[in-house]
């Protein structure tokens, strides 16, 4: 039972991830919107300080636009290879421990599982799960977001293994592990959010007998599951997307200091609705993925359901 959770969810997971890339390249590039911009500025001849107009943020079809017109149709794809790399650490991983934490804490009566033992099981699972996936995290957010830099300071990685050992030869093997802090606190809260909630309202409408447990009940759980997870979880996303993308060179003091800095500077610069940051995208892709995952995963176990 252990290992056939692990199957179903690296394989539903690894087809969600895939399916909705382009709306995960599109977020991050729109996280790290302003990040560089100088907000105030000092007048020299009278010392006071002046308030400098914050550049305009463009929305996701915008975003989205401006990289096919730029990059290519292509440049949507970038930093796939790590998608599916993260999908088969961090999602196998969760997805799998998550079954098996509730088959181990379900009710040995009933085999229900009360709501605060499924957060317990999304925390646990989500953060292990981070914790193995966070190497192919770092590399897939470097990937998404090398394009918007000018062509000179562009990483240009061949793919998700060649940006993992770039990054140990460049900047030591730590680097593979930088905002994992905050890849392990996102992941227990989507985990959590994500997958209590949709085992939650699954349940609520089978017992109500508002629909059969059939696809209907499996794509309205899953895109509530989507909006709870992302509400949740966007704040964090920016945060770690920043930390991650940002360049560390030797005798250079890094912008962040760690998440905390990371934090305190995108709110004092641009606001405190900079940690929503990509929120239409975030949703856009996490109703989309979520959908795509549970109907997946249904579907996966009723092929392997004898096996």
């Amino acid at each position: 039972m252990g290992v056939k959770g692990f199957v179903e969810g690296g394989v539903a997971s690894i087809i969600a991830g895939c399916s909705t890339h382009p709306l995960d390249l599109i977020k991050v590039r729109m996280q790290l919107q302003g990040e560089s911009a100088p907000v105030f500025a000092l007048n020299g001849s009278s010392g006071a300080t002046i308030t400098m107009p914050r550049p305009v943020a463009a929305g996701p079809i915008s975003v989205g636009v401006k990289i096919f017109r730029t990059e290519g149709v292509a440049a949507l794809f970038s930093g796939v290879s790590a998608t599916v790399l993260r999908q088969t650490l961090y999602s196998t991983t969760r997805m799998g421990l998550y079954e098996i934490f509730k088959e181990k804490w379900s009710d040995p009566n009933t085999g229900n599982l009360t709501l605060t033992r499924k957060i317990g099981s999304g925390l646990l699972a989500g953060g292990i799960g981070a914790a193995v996936g966070n190497p192919a995290d770092v590399a897939m957010v470097r990937m998404q977001a090398d394009g918007r830099l000018p062509a000179a300071q562009r990483r240009n990685y061949k793919g998700v293994a060649d940006a993992i050992s770039r990054m140990v030869k460049q900047e030591g093997v730590t680097s593979l592990w930088r905002g994992s802090s905050l890849t392990v606190n996102r992941a227990m809260i989507v985990t959590a959010s994500q997958l209590a909630s949709y085992d939650q309202i699954k349940e609520t409408i089978l017992s109500k007998g508002v629909m059969g447990d059939g696809l209907g009940t499996h794509v309205t759980a899953s895109f509530a599951a989507g909006f709870v997870a992302a509400v949740a979880s966007n704040p964090v996303d920016v945060i770690k997307t920043r930390v991650m993308n940002m360049k560390v060179e030797e005798g250079v003091e890094p912008p962040y200091k760690g998440a905390v800095d990371c934090a305190v500077k995108t709110v004092r610069a641009e606001g405190p609705m900079a940690l929503y940051k990509g929120f239409i995208p975030t949703i856009s892709r996490q109703g989309p993925f979520t959908v795509v995952l549970f109907v997946t995963l249904e579907q996966v176990r009723k092929i392997l359901k004898d096996y």
